[in-house]
């Protein structure tokens, strides 16, 4: 019995993305429909990249930040997007085992900083409002980039973590991950053994991740709002409520979706709701970023006008 249990459990050297369970015809409309939105995280994020760079007036920690949330953002859209698309287009949506695990351990990386990513931009925005004078020892470049490589640390340790963890099980001769890329809730299904340790390495890390950034983020913007409300002037208070009101929204929306997925013990019972819930924050949250932060973001619609007239009206 062992030797065909030990057998079956080396056969397994791909997975089948089940994907959505929807007529082909629809398959084809959702491969339009995703092909669109990647197109529009790759304009909007590169965009966002290459205007915080290229204008001297957004050589600060804050569009320093931005420009690496962009990146984030693309980086682990990219890892999902073109193999969801081709799975659009054939009836073998498969990925090799080598290739679940690398896509799975690029995705936390990269979502994982983003977590830590947006706690050090609201920290940016408190050293700035509550400690303007401080502010540029606070956040100096060195600080800053300090910051930026500790996210990545953080988020790398979460992904060896999470990634040896979920490939040192067993998936005996059972490869159909009910899902459209390869993460945590769906492998733990499919598995053979016992994975009341990983639910819980999953939920204590997803746990502790969430609650330190948004800690950060709370206890940041409770300061902002305290300082704010003592500016005297409506109109002073309203353009610095307009600096945060972009992040805010972004974090409420990555955070929100986040904690459904991961950080509450079954909340990934259905599915299908894990799928679309998945949507938001590998496509949607990506998409929708760089529009936040540019139509809210006056300094960031005047760089992409005064680059736009020096592009066509060069003097």
């Amino acid at each position: 019995m062992k030797s065909e249990l030990n057998r079956n459990y080396s056969e397994v050297t791909e997975f089948i993305l089940l994907g959505f369970r929807i007529p082909q015809k629809l398959q084809i409309l959702l491969f339009f429909v995703f092909l669109m939105i990647y197109i529009v995280i790759g304009v909007g994020n590169i965009s966002m990249m290459i205007v915080t760079k290229m204008d001297s007036r957004l050589q600060t920690p804050m569009y320093f930040f931005l420009r690496n949330l962009s990146y984030l953002d693309l980086c682990y859209s990219t890892v999902i997007a073109p193999k969801t698309l081709a799975n659009f287009l054939t009836n073998e949506k498969k990925i090799s085992y080598n290739g679940c695990a690398a896509q799975f351990f690029f995705f936390a990386l990269f979502v994982t900083t983003e977590g830590f990513l947006l706690a050090v931009m609201a920290f940016d925005r408190f050293s700035a409002i509550c400690s303007p004078l401080l502010y540029h020892v606070y956040m100096s470049q060195k600080v800053c980039v300090q910051l930026v490589t500790g996210s990545y640390v953080c988020g790398c340790i979460n992904s060896i973590v999470q990634t040896g963890l979920t490939f040192s099980l067993r998936f005996c001769q059972e490869n159909r991950l009910d899902h459209f890329f390869c993460d945590v809730p769906a492998l733990i299904k499919i598995s053979c053994v016992d994975t009341f340790v990983n639910e819980i390495v999953l939920f204590i890390l997803s746990a502790l991740i969430i609650s330190s950034t948004t800690t950060v983020i709370l206890v940041s913007y409770a300061y902002i709002l305290t300082t704010v409300l003592k500016i005297p002037s409506t109109h002073g208070r309203t353009k610095t409520f307009s600096t945060c009101g972009s992040h805010i929204a972004v974090v409420s929306l990555f955070y929100g979706t986040v904690f459904f997925m991961y950080a509450q013990p079954g909340g990934t019972s259905s599915p299908e709701r894990s799928k679309i819930v998945a949507v938001i924050y590998t496509l949607i949250i990506p998409m929708l970023n760089p529009v936040i932060y540019s139509l809210r973001n006056r300094d960031v619609k005047d760089a992409v006008k005064r680059i736009l007239h020096k592009k066509w009206c060069p003097q």
